[in-house]
């Protein structure tokens, strides 16, 4: 039976309800299922479950940004039940948003690459296990993720003080590059749902990390196949994707009931 709606898709609801015209994306005649935003010949909600995992995830979107099908954003909201979702707005944050950073119950973490930090702003490549930022603090890991193309990315974070008081969550070059290579000549850059992979990694959810790098694979594959209007000769079969993906989950739910 498939999962209800989450955050991503809640928001995507009020994001098309409010625009004065329709999005067209790429494939705008593709008859889309309205939750994973595949083909609905090609929909993976069937194949969508709930992670255990102790992380939190923040997406701060783009205003169009969750319109898009190629959005690998809700596929963290997919898989992880804390996920949260809203719109990025430059003159007036959200109040419910900033409630949340600032939350006590929360060590809130911006996954953005160091180079960008301000002056002062403390950076990590691995969540300390004592001190400031660790665990001793007995408070839940929030990870933020700026969602949109990387020049929207870079706007919201320069634009947004309320981040630039939060430690950043940065990754190595060596780190990306490892997902990158998994997509080979794909024209999908590092999405938001491999960075999230890498934050829950960090975090020590290795499992929980592979499942979401096998989910955002299916989607990519599945994306593909929707796109494609040869031969899916060159492809991966999408039910060796499927079957990645449940070893995977199932991986990762027996390492959370140990």
């Amino acid at each position: 039976m498939t999962l209800g709606s989450h955050a991503v898709h809640r928001l995507y609801q009020y994001r098309k309800a409010i625009s004065t015209k329709a999005y067209n994306a790429r494939g705008k005649n593709v008859v889309r299922c309205e939750q994973c935003l595949l083909c609905q010949t090609l929909c993976t909600c069937a194949w969508r479950k709930r992670l255990s995992t102790e992380a939190h995830f923040l997406l701060i979107m783009y205003d169009d940004e969750v319109l898009k099908p190629s959005n690998s954003g809700r596929l963290i909201a997919d898989l992880v039940p804390n996920t949260h979702a809203y719109i990025w707005s430059r003159v007036q944050a959200n109040r419910e948003m900033l409630a949340l950073i600032h939350d006590p119950n929360y060590q809130a973490y911006v996954i953005f690459p160091s180079e960008y930090a301000v002056k002062n702003q403390p950076v990590v490549s691995l969540l300390p296990t004592e001190g400031k930022f660790g665990a001793d603090d007995g408070k839940t890991p929030l990870f933020i993720m700026l969602d949109g193309s990387w020049r929207e990315a870079i706007k919201m974070f320069r634009k947004s003080p309320y981040l630039h008081q939060l430690p950043l969550l940065s990754f190595s070059a060596e780190h990306t590059a490892q997902y990158m290579l998994r997509k080979g000549s794909h024209d999908f850059q590092l999405g938001t749902a491999e960075v999230a992979a890498l934050a829950l990694a960090a975090n020590g959810e290795f499992a929980n990390a592979e499942a979401l790098t096998a989910w955002f694979a299916l989607f990519v594959e599945s994306s593909l196949y929707g796109r494609s209007q040869k031969s899916h000769n060159a492809l991966v079969p999408l039910s060796i994707r499927r079957e990645a993906f449940e070893r995977t989950l199932k991986v990762a739910l027996g390492s959370a009931n140990d």
